[in-house]
């Protein structure tokens, strides 16, 4: 194993245990879990049940504060219905139920705002928005859709927009001939061996993530780049046999070294085509999307 893959998988170890790691992924987040704990009853005595019905995914996850800890239980309240569109949303309600700072309630709402999902106008104030408003692509908003009412459309969506990015980046990224990046591509494909070989589903989806992430990220298109936290966001949600790279197998490492040895030849159409056959390693996937057309 390389000193790269003993890093990483270390790396994960740490992850899993709540301590930081060294290596280079600590930088994605990834869930520990495909499923969110949801907790039913308010732990605030107060006449509006609501504003107690918070999904909240594992304590210390986000490591974000206060600040993040409000933003993640109020998105999470208003991607899932429990504060519905047009419902206004009182700072000084939110601080005492939440037990945080009028300025902790302002920056959260700031954030909440930027993401549409809440507007503030003078003599009205802060409201929440309909799904209309929202920003669909933002990881945050995915996430909490993801593990919500909404998980089916989310993963579905999810899967056709993956369809959509990756066998295209894919292609044009055979015409960026990076060694560096090349080795890093397969380093990665080295590291999902290594872990599925011992059964360690953490490092796989982490070195899982940074192959499509990169890949994207040097297709040369800005634009798709733009769009690489997404499909890092989807390998986090997934959740299900969506896609081929959703769980470890040997169908779906086989399809990210095809893709690799594809790009070191210059072979746009064969990154291209293993791509799409990555995205199509489970047959629950025909149900999603049309089956590819041979070029």
């Amino acid at each position: 194993m390389t000193t790269l893959a003993q890093t990483m998988m270390t790396a994960a170890r740490s992850a899993d245990s709540g301590l930081a790691g060294p290596g280079e992924l600590d930088r994605y987040p990834f869930a520990e879990s495909p499923a969110v704990e949801r907790v039913g009853d308010p732990v605030w005595e107060t006449p509006d049940p609501e504003l107690g019905r918070v999904g909240r995914r594992a304590a210390g996850s986000r490591g974000r504060g206060l600040h993040g800890q409000l933003v993640q239980q109020l998105g999470q309240m208003i991607v899932s219905g429990d504060l519905g569109a047009d419902r206004p949303l009182v700072p000084e309600e939110i601080g005492q139920r939440f037990e945080v700072s009028r300025t902790v309630v302002r920056e959260s709402l700031r954030v909440l705002e930027a993401k549409g999902l809440v507007s503030a106008r003078p003599n009205v104030g802060t409201r929440v928005r309909p799904v209309s408003d929202w920003n669909l692509l933002d990881p945050d908003i995915i996430e909490w859709r993801a593990f919500g009412p909404q998980r089916d459309d989310q993963r579905r969506e999810l899967s056709e927009l993956r369809w959509t990015i990756e066998p295209l980046a894919a292609r044009l990224a055979a015409g960026h001939g990076r060694e560096d990046v090349q080795q890093r591509l397969g380093d990665m494909v080295e590291i999902m061996g290594h872990a599925m070989a011992q059964g360690d589903a953490l490092t796989f989806a982490r070195a899982d993530a940074e192959f499509h992430t990169l890949l994207i990220q040097v297709a040369g298109n800005r634009m798709l780049e733009h769009l690489s936290g997404i499909v890092s966001a989807a390998l986090q949600v997934s959740g299900g046999p969506i896609a081929g790279c959703d769980r470890p197998t040997e169908a779906s490492l086989t399809h990210h070294a095809r893709i690799v040895d594809a790009l070191a030849e210059g072979d746009g159409a064969g990154a291209e085509v293993a791509m799409r056959q990555l995205l199509t390693t489970h047959p629950e996937v025909e149900r999603v999307v049309p089956a590819p057309r041979e070029h």
